[in-house]
């Protein structure tokens, strides 16, 4: 491990401060940079801790919750509030680590989770873009049935490993980020970024940002919602491919749905052209195989990872379809 000069903040204010200038980290619970530090993958010269800062759940004036950034995940994922108005974000978080890492990691650090690429951990031997800029993407070659189908480009294949980031992205959160040049709002979807051609930028957050709170908006209809994860071992394991949705029926037709995958993509896939497509049709499995088949006609699978278009269909069809019938809602 890197040596490196220890701080900690007391409020945003003092985080901002500290954390000026390149070379700086800020550190929350710590599950995910710890690693990164171990492995000598982050090399900060100074952390800034801001897990001191508040860790309040509250109820916003239109009717959403806010949401922290310090709020551990356990602490969301059992908020009465949450398991009732949004379920689909508590079962994400449930699926998304062991309890002891749950008890530790931060709304905020999930957030900003690096990919668990294997290319991307192994310093001494692998070339990795995401690590080291123009060094190349041996995962494109090597062994990549966990990586994306969708988004990708030639220089990085990585996908995304948060469980409840799908989450925040099918429920429209909005990210709440302070910094030098003052306070933003950034929709979920405008956080984090596809490759291109600058893999090591995983957001849009500029240098010392430093996100402050999570917003939920309102969602007349997130109490029938549910996540859905699949992986290779039924614990502690990344997703293969996740799906996260909302689905409000009127009679036997959908009026409304929100989807997104996780396992995909370089960030959470919000499934835009499947929620197109099945608003107003009927609610029949066919129809939600079709919607997933639109969403994943782009797909360009790599050689380890072909069965994920197919595998995402039938996820996506099997929780709309217990959703439809009440079985999750």
């Amino acid at each position: 491990m890197t040596p490196f000069t220890y701080l900690r903040a007391a409020d945003a204010a003092e985080a901002l401060r500290l954390g000026a200038g390149a070379g700086t980290a800020y550190l929350g619970g710590g599950t995910n940079l710890v690693d990164l530090l171990r492995e000598t993958v982050a090399r900060p010269e100074r952390l800034v801790d801001v897990s001191a800062l508040p860790a309040t759940i509250e109820e916003t004036e239109d009717g959403g919750l806010l949401i922290g950034a310090a709020v551990r995940n356990t602490a969301l994922a059992e908020h009465r509030a949450v398991r009732t108005r949004y379920p689909m974000l508590a079962r994400a978080i449930l699926a998304g680590a062991s309890a002891q890492i749950r008890n530790m990691a931060t709304v905020g650090g999930n957030l900003l989770q690096r990919t668990r690429c294997t290319y991307f951990y192994d310093t001494d031997g692998s070339r990795c873009n995401k690590r080291v800029p123009g060094s190349g993407c041996d995962a494109r070659e090597g062994f990549n049935r966990i990586h994306a189908v969708l988004g990708a480009s030639e220089a990085c294949v990585a996908t995304h490993p948060s469980d409840m980031c799908v989450a925040l992205a099918a429920l429209d959160a909005i990210v709440h980020v302070t910094g030098a040049a003052g306070d933003r709002r950034i929709a979920f979807g405008n956080l984090h970024r596809l490759p291109g051609d600058a893999p090591d930028r995983d957001t849009t957050l500029a240098p010392g940002e430093l996100i402050a709170a999570v917003e939920l908006p309102p969602l007349a209809f997130g109490a029938t919602s549910t996540y859905r994860k699949v992986r290779d071992r039924a614990s502690y394991a990344f997703a293969l491919v996740s799906v996260a949705a909302a689905l409000k029926l009127e009679g036997d037709r959908i009026a409304d749905v929100r989807i997104a995958f996780g396992g995909v993509a370089h960030k959470p896939w919000r499934a835009a052209k499947a929620e197109a497509a099945l608003r107003g049709a009927l609610a029949t499995h066919q129809a939600f195989l079709d919607a997933a088949a639109l969403e994943f006609a782009a797909a360009q699978p790599l050689r380890d990872n072909a069965f994920k278009p197919a595998l995402a269909g039938r996820a996506l069809a099997a929780v709309l379809q217990a959703l439809a019938t009440g079985e999750t809602a």
